[in-house]
């Protein structure tokens, strides 16, 4: 006797409220199949067509219906102070994805941007936050950053 095919999420809803939630990074919200588990316990696939980019306050719609949000894990970061303008300038020259507030920037953790950002006059101070960049030029996308992480 065969298992049950699992429960399938098949398709993306922005900035949709649902009632259950899976948390994950920057990373793990760039998917396009994959096996998840929400935080009320519920096991499903996601099952896209194609990989897409989600957004903390998204939703996927599983296949019975029921909607499971998107909300950010908590990851390494750093939180700039300074002339963000040219803080800013830098960061994207770079191609890295940055989180613009009014009153500081927000990137993921890396020592070859943090020593280039301090050298530059910046106020560093590593954190655990939800990351949610900037999307691309036309809404919803990535930039694809020089992770010097590794």
């Amino acid at each position: 006797m065969s298992a049950p095919l699992p429960l399938r999420a098949v398709a993306v809803l922005r900035a949709t409220p649902a009632d259950d939630t899976v948390v994950l990074d920057y990373e793990g919200r760039f998917l396009r199949r994959k096996r998840l588990t929400s935080r009320g316990g519920l096991s499903f696939l996601v099952d896209l067509p194609q990989t897409v980019s989600l957004d903390p306050g998204d939703a996927l719609q599983l296949e019975d219906g029921r909607l499971v949000g998107i909300a950010a894990a908590l990851e390494p970061c750093l939180r700039i102070e300074g002339p963000l303008p040219r803080l800013a300038w830098h960061i994207g020259n770079r191609h890295t994805p940055c989180q613009i507030e009014p009153d500081h920037l927000l990137i993921r953790a890396d020592h070859v941007l943090e020593a280039m950002l301090r050298g530059l006059g910046a106020r560093i101070t590593p954190t655990m936050a939800p990351f949610a960049p900037e999307g691309g030029a036309y809404g919803h996308g990535r930039t694809m950053g020089q992770d010097h992480a590794h």
